[in-house]
């Protein structure tokens, strides 16, 4: 029989060793997060945005301080109410100063009709009092990032502790602490925001502390229901018995397999609490006045809808990206922590 190395030759490693050998280097937890993170694109474009709004809301405390936005000359307000968006004098359609005032049917240079200065131009227009929507807003946007990310330390530290605690301990304790949850839901949130209201007076903190009051039993539920499910896996149980304690546990083993669904719910639970709060402000419970949030925007806004609609158009779009972003960071972190989820 002939040799079959006559025939054939052998390629590549001839070291069995070599062949055993792992090129791939090993990544982190974090490591391999991000790597999987960065392939979602879109993900990546709304982490880019949520990034760019936090850091141009804390350089805009500088730059468009709260006194600017809200000021107005009562002496000046026939002359600067209700101008419509207008970029110096570019001419862009849209932003050039024309607009089709009630009860007119042709479109007219607003500025020129009040007489507004010519070198003086506002990029997103002003409201009834002749204050600029841009400052406005910018202020707006600052205070709502304020109540969401003040409100959501009451899912960090109140939910997900509470959550951790009734799915470990279970049995009775787990049965009355989940009734405490259902009783706290079903309290309509605004009685709390008025009786607060009474208490601190209208304002920004009455708003954080109504909200922050409800919005943890969301994520309390979840992390409970995973508690129940990862403390009976078979790391959990070894940790155990290796006499590992209570906290180092849930520190170093539940919560980092919890928290892609933590986060996906935190990313939720920021536009909502943003949401809350323009309901609120439409029924004047929101931030006191002349503070301005998207909330109160958009709630005055709707009051002038009919006439002189980009007064909501504004506060609108900037709320619809900043919860799109929101969300769409949520999903992609939710999928670089867990890739199981976004094949599910």
């Amino acid at each position: 029989m002939e040799n079959i190395n006559n025939k054939f030759t052998l390629v590549g490693t001839k070291d069995t060793h070599d062949m055993e050998l792992i090129s791939k280097p090993a990544l982190t937890f974090w490591q391999d997060a991000w790597r999987r993170f960065k392939k979602n694109k879109v993900a990546v474009v709304a982490m880019v945005v949520v990034v760019f709004t936090i850091l141009f809301a804390l350089v805009s405390i500088v730059i468009v301080p709260q006194k600017s936005a809200n000021n107005f000359n009562p002496n000046k307000v026939q002359v600067y109410k209700n101008l419509p968006p207008k970029l110096g004098n570019v001419g862009i359609p849209g932003w050039d100063g024309n607009f089709t005032s009630p009860g007119n049917t042709d479109a007219t240079n607003i500025y020129k009709v009040q007489k507004v200065p010519k070198d003086t131009s506002f990029i997103l227009g002003t409201d009834s009092l002749g204050r600029s929507l841009a400052k406005r807003t910018v202020v707006g946007l600052r205070i709502s990032l304020l109540i969401a990310f003040s409100a959501i330390l009451f899912d960090i530290f109140i939910g997900i502790t509470y959550g951790l605690i009734s799915g470990w301990i279970g049995g009775r304790v787990d049965n009355i602490m989940q009734r405490i949850i259902e009783i706290i839901s079903s309290i309509p949130y605004l009685v709390i925001v008025t009786m607060l209201g009474m208490l601190f007076g209208q304002g920004v903190i009455s708003i954080i502390l109504a909200i922050g009051m409800f919005i943890w039993t969301g994520i309390a539920r979840q992390v409970r229901n995973l508690t129940l499910s990862w403390k009976e896996r078979e790391f959990i149980l070894a940790s155990r018995t290796l006499g590992e304690s209570t906290f180092r546990i849930m520190i170093r083993h539940l919560l980092p397999n919890m928290l892609g669904v933590i986060i996906v719910q935190i990313m939720f639970d920021i536009p909502s609490v943003i949401f809350a709060e323009a309901t609120l402000s439409a029924i004047n419970l929101g931030v006191k006045p002349p503070t301005s949030s998207l909330g109160s925007l958009i709630s005055d806004g709707i009051s002038s809808l009919q006439f002189y609609p980009f007064q909501l158009a504004v506060p609108a779009v900037v709320l619809c990206l900043l919860s799109l972003s929101f969300f769409l960071f949520g999903y992609g972190l939710r999928d670089a922590f867990d890739p199981k989820s976004s094949e599910d």
